[in-house]
């Protein structure tokens, strides 16, 4: 059996590289960061055939080996770098048939690299409709490699490309062209200093700044004889690179490719017409995240009520079947309501990643992102800005990562500093449950009042990071300017596949991301909520028939008696007495408190902790919904999530900087604990007086 063998999957944004990957791959894929840095790296395993195993990395898009952001960085510097483990055996570089002569810049340069590489163009699917031919023998022998025509929508060519990387030995390493003759006397010495390393490797990492091995630009300036050309010298050169390039491509597509513009359909400018309009691009927006918000609370009610109420016999069947002592209790009220509180929100958070893949497999994303440059510009944000305020939806931690596209420091700084108060789906869960206690079942227009209001926190949330781009664009005094770039990709059917892959893999990352540390937390707090010092917790039974001798209480009335006492005096309840102080004129009593502290950790910790919280000694198994519509305000009577307390704790749950590791990604984007100080005292500071406001006009 042969060894396992490296493949990187290289191409432009948007020509289908995340397709081709998913239909080598499947499910056998993971997604992570590049040691020392945020930039997303995804790998997987295909299994080809005569036994052979592939290690596919999607390598980041880029449109060249000119790299100006840090993911064009990770590309250059693992193609450079023979030592890296990941360092292809054969280069696969995908193109979109529709924008052939663009891609081919991109693997012309690999191709001097003298990496094996072979060719994958994709969307073969639409040749037809779009009135194009190709002569595939043609441009094999002029660009001197292997073609796989592929279309992971039909499901074609994926097994010829199995069989090309399987022959990976067989691509030829010649380059396409001669790029040294842009200034031939340069490359000359520059091959007579470094007579042993590859000539194009040495243009890169002087152009590039990048290194590979144990040659750097410095190490190269350094040598006696040679003289590296200024940087002006160096930027014109490039650009006489990339045309002479073009011109080679240029005369290679005369006679290789044919299109019969009679015959291409354009649909796509009249769509684009209405969809980046300016008035009526904005309502069509504003009408799909309406039906978005709609669907996400009429598809999963059922399946929601489903996981409350199983969740809630699991607990009791626990407590009926296992003999009675603290790891039963720890199991029935810890670890299973804890885990309740987030499992019943897969259903919910499954769709919102489901919309989003499909908006961005279709290609309409980035018309939201050009349509909202003309909003963000008055607010001192780049258009590209937008990408992580919308990315946020689903984590502000890879939203905030997404910055790196945003050349401008100014523009990217404001961008980390505001995408936290986008609504994430961690909000989700408080917003759900909070919402499905306060706003009644009514509709206006077909549209649940309960839709409309998660609608407006996703919109008070956008706002909040507008207004606060504005003051963050007049106070901080960097001067910049920078233009908006956008590629508008073609329309298509979202690919099912790809769709599924991402919401099972975005869903399972949230699950398993928030499920270990609600595990733990809601461990910790059953062991602070079941024990306590002194001897009111220990005398608990004692002081109780004492106080309700007079009282004829029923045994579960007693216990229940008997229950709160404890639960105010132990660790838990002692904690949250201390800080309600701070937090009653919000409306909140202190197991509320104690769930606005531990949600720190995370906010959808907040719904695990109420559950654990309002399971410890209580032998009433109902679900999480109706143990929280139960509680009653102990100072104004009636029940704890009112109106007034639940917008209260909507409103600051929309402000809060409520997440540990949104603080520590913003450390590492910045370099500076500074920020994310900022951040965490302005933000939660704003949320308490809004909330506060809110309760008091409201109560």
């Amino acid at each position: 059996m042969s060894k396992q063998i490296n493949v990187a999957l290289i191409g432009n944004p948007n020509t289908g590289k995340t397709s081709v990957f998913n239909a080598l791959t499947g499910l056998n894929q993971k997604v992570g960061n590049y040691p020392g840095i945020t930039v997303e790296k995804k790998e997987g395993i295909c299994k080809l055939p005569r036994g052979l195993k592939a290690h596919i990395i999607d390598l980041p898009g880029t449109y060249s080996l000119n790299a100006s952001s840090l993911d064009e960085n990770v590309v250059i510097e693992l193609l450079l770098n023979k030592n890296d483990k990941d360092f292809p055996d054969v280069a696969v570089v995908v193109s979109d048939v529709e924008n052939l002569k663009r891609n081919l810049l991109l693997f012309t340069q690999i191709k001097d690299l003298e990496i094996p590489s072979l060719l994958v163009i994709n969307m073969a699917d639409r040749m037809k409709y779009k009135g194009i031919s190709l002569d595939i023998d043609y441009l094999e022998k002029q660009l001197k490699t292997k073609i796989a025509l592929v279309s992971t929508r039909k499901k074609q060519g994926i097994d010829n490309l199995k069989q090309l990387i399987i022959n990976y030995k067989d691509l030829s390493t010649e380059c396409c062209l001669n790029a040294s003759e842009i200034d031939v006397d340069y490359f000359n010495k520059l091959r007579k200093a470094f007579p042993n390393q590859l000539l194009y490797k040495l243009w890169l990492v002087i152009t590039q700044d990048v290194n590979f091995g144990k040659t750097t630009r410095q190490e190269i300036e350094a040598i006696n004889g040679f003289k590296t050309k200024s940087e002006g010298d160096l930027k014109r050169l490039q650009q006489k690179e990339t045309i002479k390039r073009y011109q080679f491509i240029n005369n290679v597509l005369k006679k290789g490719q044919d299109i019969d513009v009679s015959q291409a359909k354009d649909l796509r400018y009249r769509l684009d017409r209405i969809l980046t309009h300016k008035v009526w691009g904005y309502v069509i927006f504003m009408f799909i995240l309406l039906t978005i918000f709609q669907a996400i609370y009429d598809w999963s009610s059922v399946p929601m009520d489903f996981i409350d109420s199983a969740f809630a016999s699991l607990s009791e069947w626990i407590k009926n079947s296992l003999p009675g002592g603290a790891l039963t209790n720890l199991i029935a009220e810890g670890i299973i309501p804890g885990l309740g509180g987030i499992v019943i929100f897969i259903p919910q958070i499954a769709f919102l990643f489901l919309f989003i893949a499909i908006l961005e497999e279709s290609g309409y994303m980035s018309r939201v992102v050009f349509l909202m440059d003309r909003i963000m510009r008055r607010f001192g944000l780049s258009g590209k800005s937008v990408v992580p305020l919308i990315s946020g939806t689903a984590c502000a931690i890879p939203a905030i990562m997404a910055t790196r596209n945003i050349e401008n420091w100014k523009e990217r700084l404001i961008t980390i500093l505001v995408t936290p108060f986008t609504t994430c789906s961690a909000r989700l869960p408080v917003y759900l449950i909070i919402i499905s206690l306060v706003i009644p079942e009514g509709r206006i227009l077909g549209l649940s009042y309960q839709a409309l209001t998660l609608m407006l926190l996703y919109l008070i949330g956008f706002t909040a990071a507008i207004v606060s781009a504005y003051i963050l664009d007049k106070i901080l005094k960097i001067k910049s300017k920078t233009f908006f770039v956008v590629e508008m990709p073609n329309y298509k059917l979202p690919l099912l596949k790809n769709v599924a892959l991402t919401v099972v893999e975005k869903t399972k990352s949230f699950i398993f991301g928030a499920g270990k540390i609600i595990l733990a937390i809601s461990i910790v707090l059953w062991f602070l909520a079941s024990y306590g010092p002194g001897k009111e917790f220990n005398n608990a039974e004692e002081i109780m028939t004492k106080e309700y001798a007079s009282q004829d209480l029923t045994e579960d009335e007693f216990q229940q008696k008997i229950g709160s006492y404890k639960l105010e005096h132990s660790f838990i309840g002692i904690t949250g007495r201390a800080i309600e102080p701070a937090i009653r004129p919000l409306g909140y009593d202190w197991k509320i408190g104690i769930a606005l502290i531990s949600s720190f950790a995370a906010r959808e910790v907040f719904v695990g902790t109420l559950a654990t919280i309002y399971s410890v000694g209580n032998d009433d198994e109902d679900t999480i919904k109706n143990r929280m519509a139960g509680e009653v305000n102990p100072i104004l009577g009636g029940p704890l999530f009112n109106f007034a307390s639940g917008v209260s704790l909507l409103l600051f749950y929309a402000f809060a900087m409520q997440c540990m590791g949104t603080l520590a990604v913003v450390k590492r984007e910045t370099n500076s604990w500074k920020w994310p100080i900022l951040q965490l005292v302005v933000m939660t500071g704003f949320a308490y007086v809004v909330a506060l406001i809110a309760y008091q006009l409201l109560k």
